[in-house]
């Protein structure tokens, strides 16, 4: 039975490092010749980030236009 767990957590191991984190390691050596193309998912992430912060800037901005916002002192219950 100890062959069994032991089979399992090498298996599961396996399927991380030899399956999971290959387009990891792909980037990682993608590194040593170009830093931008090695760093692209961060970028895209990066932009995403941009581009989400952009839009909520936006729809504050139409909420406070509106006067939709409560800013009494009491607008909390626990306040």
């Amino acid at each position: 039975m100890n062959y069994f767990w032991k089979d399992l957590w090498e298996a599961i191991a396996n399927l991380f490092v030899d399956v999971l984190f290959a387009p990891y390691d792909a980037l990682r050596a993608l590194e040593l010749d170009n830093w931008f193309a090695a760093n692209v998912v961060s970028w895209i992430f990066l932009v995403i980030g941009f581009v989400a912060t952009i839009y909520w800037m936006k729809q504050l901005r139409i909420f406070d236009a509106n006067n939709e916002e409560d800013k009494s002192i009491s607008s909390h219950s626990y306040l």
